[in-house]
């Protein structure tokens, strides 16, 4: 049972004897007694009356999945069991981080009948949210006091990761449909398949040339080509302390996803096959076989319950994950961090071994406030400030050249403009034949 604010202020008007019968301490007391009996008969008569909250039936309707920033309702079906009309304060017990709006609603329930709680949500984290239980509080007649039970009601709802750059997958499927069927490539490079013939015109590649289509046309005809389809696509997401750091007021995991995302999309309709691998020192996601609507959704599944991890990532481990994988050519997208020579290395060591058997692209987010406190020169602090950036700057510059020595691209970018240049890369290195 609970006591209520108006319990509370019609206990304290037994003060008002004391101050009537002040001279005669004796008579201030009998009264005072006389009240304190008389509110606690009168509270108990209340809570006799007062409908049994473990009476309600909970049932609980959400939709199991829902995109960070936007809303869901969540929806409550309490049913009165008992026989008396219950008239109660429910409140719902959601995490904070579901992003609940009104979480406390007053119920009144005739005996057998049901009603509706429906709490908005707005998650403003990934992952799993979670609600267990139901706290009802029933009022007697009086409201003096209450009748409270805490039910079992759980439910959980999956956040997942926003994807906002699907905003450029229009333009970038249109360049893809440009390239791949309407616009076919005029050079012949490793991973093309043949399109159709035309006239030769100067500065076409002469081993394009087809000889019989030139004998039985008495002019000289060149083939053109067309990018493979069925590619193999892999890409391979650090999830190790690294990608914790948040870079414009947003985790580098994030980004991450955003372009693994925007890949897979763009790769899918490209026609190539596309895995995923969220990879520290252990496997922490992975999708694999999926083609179509199913890429994405189960992508976003299983990017919704990774969190960084506070531990260094194994990249000698790497190339045997992209092994189990495949053992053919394929587009391996490493997103991880370059910020620093030292914790580089263990990616330098590896990449060898992958750009020997597959093409390879490491993609990192760089920091726009670090390009623009390099740029920014005022006082002396700021001065200091630029030294710093310059040097951090240099250091991506630096590992960016060691990467491209050993035979891997590299694309770094801010936030939101990481997944589209990627996109373009993919849809460059496609064009050029090198998958």
């Amino acid at each position: 049972m609970t006591l209520s604010g108006r319990f509370v202020l019609l206990l304290a008007l037994g003060a008002v004897p004391i101050v009537l019968f002040g001279p005669s301490v004796e008579a201030a007391a009998g009264v005072l007694a006389l009240w304190l009996v008389f509110v606690l008969l009168l509270g108990g008569l209340d809570l006799a009356l007062a409908a049994s909250p473990r009476a309600v039936s909970v049932e609980r309707m959400l939709p199991a999945r829902v995109r960070l920033g936007e809303s869901v309702t969540s929806e409550l079906y309490l049913t009165n069991t008992g026989r008396r009309r219950l008239n109660a304060v429910v409140r719902d017990a959601w995490q904070p981080s579901a992003g609940a709006g009104l979480v406390r609603g007053w119920v009144v329930i005739p005996a057998g009948e049901r009603r509706l709680m429906s709490v908005r949500l707005t998650p403003f984290r990934r992952g799993e949210r979670r609600v267990e239980q139901v706290t009802v509080r029933s009022l007697g007649p009086l409201g003096l006091w209450n009748r409270q039970a805490t039910l079992n009601a759980p439910g959980r709802i999956r956040v997942l990761p926003p994807f906002h750059a699907r905003k450029h997958l229009p333009s970038r499927i249109a360049r893809l449909k440009e390239l791949d069927g309407r616009t076919s490539v005029m050079v012949r490079g490793q991973g093309t398949e043949f399109d159709s013939l035309r006239e030769y015109v100067r500065g076409d590649d002469v081993r394009s040339i087809d000889w019989r289509a030139t004998a039985r046309r008495n002019d000289v005809m060149v083939r053109t080509w067309r990018p493979e389809r069925d590619r193999r696509v892999v890409i391979l997401l650090d999830t190790g302390r690294t990608s914790a750091a948040r870079v414009d007021n947003e985790p580098r995991l994030d980004t991450a996803f955003e372009a693994a995302l925007l890949v897979a999309a763009l790769t899918s309709v490209a026609g190539d096959r596309v895995d995923f691998l969220a990879f520290d020192r252990r496997v922490r996601g992975r999708v694999q076989g999926a083609t179509g609507a199913a890429l994405l959704s189960q992508m976003v599944d299983s990017m919704a319950l990774i969190d960084p991890e506070l531990i260094e990532m194994d990249w000698a481990a790497v190339p045997g994950q992209v092994r189990a994988v495949t053992s053919q050519h394929a587009l391996v997208v490493l997103l991880t961090s370059i910020d620093a020579a030292g914790a580089s290395t263990g990616l330098l060591s590896v990449l060898p071994q992958l750009t020997k058997r597959h093409t390879v692209v490491v993609a990192s987010v760089l920091d726009p406030a670090t390009v623009l406190a390099a740029a920014t020169r005022g006082g002396r602090d700021e001065i200091y400030r630029a030294s710093a950036a310059e040097r951090a700057l240099l250091d991506v510059a630096r590992v960016s050249a060691a990467i491209r020595q050993l035979g891997a691209d590299v694309v770094t970018a801010s936030p939101a403009q990481l997944p589209p240049a990627l996109a373009d890369r993919y849809i460059a290195l496609k064009a050029a034949g090198r998958l």
